[in-house]
């Protein structure tokens, strides 16, 4: 499965940006989709994840109430909505695709990445 991450780019705290991930070469709806990010000198973090059928959805504490997560397997894209971001929210973005069942795995379950998309929070 090949990912390509879109929708990054500069925004000023309180603002909203919408990411989107399309995939292609796999078959899109057996896979579950989650949304991470790396900001300089972090480790990569999870914020969301959404199950293959688009039923089940979890979100780190750090983003739950402000991100949503979907995906339209009609489309095989998944989507991030960030709303009232934050200046630590500067960070490459990354979309990935895991198989298997269950709302949190660990990172390596995770087995096809996108290259990221850069997001800028200013202050």
């Amino acid at each position: 499965v090949q990912l390509v991450e879109s929708g990054g780019g500069l925004v000023q705290a309180g603002g909203s940006l919408r990411l989107s991930c399309a995939a292609s070469g796999g078959t899109f709806s057996t896979y579950g989709m989650a949304w991470f990010r790396q900001a300089p000198g972090k480790e990569r973090e999870i914020l969301s994840y959404i199950s293959s059928s688009g039923g089940a959805t979890y979100y780190a504490d750090s983003v739950k109430g402000r991100f949503t997560i979907s995906r339209d397997n009609a489309k095989n894209t998944v989507y991030l909505q960030m709303n009232s971001l934050k200046p630590e929210g500067t960070a490459v973005y990354y979309c990935a695709a895991r198989k298997g069942v269950g709302l949190i795995t660990p990172t390596s379950q995770y087995g096809y990445w996108g290259q990221g998309t850069l997001v800028t929070v200013s202050s």
